[in-house]
């Protein structure tokens, strides 16, 4: 019968009633995931809209002031796209494991004053202690978040925190010292950026990297534990995103001309999270774009010169909540029309003869009625012989008249 059928799979999944086999190809998490594949049509849309918008801004630049857009002042504005660039990616590196790191903005910021008082001891040895105290700080964040399972935004607050009492040490700005000049290498700054950022969403759009990185997404309770993959998936999102960010503060306190200010470098957090959530990093964690980070990050920077060349004063606060703003929205359509489409249960499924034809469709059992029908229970009060017929009580019977 087609139900006997051998090389059928018959392990089922409880909660979906689906074949196990069928479950780990088309589930991005396949103990609790929606069945099917998300969709990047979404992701491909918007960033559309920010390459015409990184565009418009560019030519309203270029008819402001061109110098910007040539010479040193290209230069210049490559170096603040990769600084911005790099804390984007370690914002939207956070988000997408579903655990937010909300120290990147304190990192960068004491990451500028460590290079701006050790600069003179040249890159290399500026440099290296620096990185290694962030990847060590965002291992004990990482195990903080999954040891403790919290949520990556309260414990890298706590972080922040630290840091910022750490920063306010210093009572004035601090002069950089030294004579490396990132501008020098503007343009391989930028191409690396550019790769690491398009490479990154290219592997975050196959499935199983995907799935693998996003798996610290809650799926029913958030105070359930998602397994030792995602906590070891989580833990070194959180040391690349704490080491970039002291990358990216390197670089700002490189390529500025004033000496840095000692903040709180939270500014910096907001309006990094909000350029990641308006690529089309998901808030939620997990889906993300492909070239959305490289042009939002672009469309921000060349924003930020625009209102320089034209003499305003804009605060990195309001460009940032902006952008969490539009963020948020850009959020709620990557999940609304990111997540796999409907899956119908019922759809027959192809079996092969094995002889002549390339399969037949057999549709799924389906409840019938009770067979054989059950009898009419007669009433209790006038029981009918089925053998009696009235027509032999009423009818005039043959026999009689002939006797007569």
């Amino acid at each position: 019968m087609g139900y006997d059928e051998p090389g059928r799979d018959g392990s089922i999944e409880p909660s979906s009633g689906v074949p196990a086999a069928v479950l780990e190809n088309v589930f991005d998490d396949p103990s609790h995931g929606e069945p099917g594949r998300d969709r990047v049509g979404v992701h491909i849309g918007w960033e559309i809209v920010l390459l015409v918008g990184l565009a418009a801004v560019a030519w309203l630049l270029w008819r402001e002031d061109p110098d910007v857009l040539r010479g040193s002042g290209l230069r210049t504005l490559l170096v603040d796209v990769v600084a911005l660039g790099l804390l984007t990616l370690a914002a939207g590196l956070s988000l997408r494991t579903a655990a937010p790191n909300l120290a990147i903005g304190p990192v960068a910021v004491a990451a500028a004053l460590h290079f701006a008082e050790q600069g003179d001891r040249g890159v290399a040895d500026a440099v290296a202690p620096a990185a290694a105290v962030a990847a060590v700080a965002g291992l004990l964040l990482g195990l903080a978040v999954v040891v403790l399972h919290v949520p990556g935004w309260a414990a890298s607050l706590a972080g922040a925190a630290g840091v910022v009492v750490y920063i306010e040490r210093r009572s004035a700005p601090v002069l950089v010292q030294g004579e490396y000049d990132p501008r020098r290498h503007a343009v391989y700054l930028f191409a690396g950026f550019a790769a690491v950022a398009v490479l990154g969403g290219l592997f975050g759009a196959i499935r199983a990297i995907r799935r693998l990185v996003g798996r610290f997404r809650p799926v029913a309770d958030p105070s359930r534990r998602r397994g030792v993959v995602a906590a070891v998936v989580t833990t070194g999102a959180l040391v690349c995103s704490t080491v970039l960010a002291m990358l990216a503060g390197v670089l700002i306190a490189a390529n500025g001309t004033a000496p840095v200010a000692p903040t709180a470098g939270l500014d910096w957090t907001v309006l990094a999270i909000g350029v990641a959530l308006l690529a089309g990093t998901s808030a939620y964690g997990r889906r993300g774009g492909i070239f959305g980070t490289l042009f939002a990050v672009g469309l921000v920077s060349a924003f930020l010169a625009y209102a320089q060349a034209r003499g305003w004063t804009v605060s990195r606060w309001a460009l940032g909540g902006a952008a969490l703003g539009v963020g948020l929205l850009v959020t709620r359509l990557v999940e609304r029309y990111g997540r796999p489409g409907p899956v119908i249960a019922d759809a027959p499924e192809p079996v092969s003869d094995g002889a002549i034809s390339s399969g037949w469709a057999m549709p799924r059992p389906r409840p019938v009625d009770n067979w054989p029908p059950a009898v009419p229970t007669p009433s209790a009060e006038n029981p009918v012989d089925p053998w009696r017929s009235p027509r032999w009580e009423d009818e005039p019977r043959r026999w009689d008249d002939d006797e007569r």
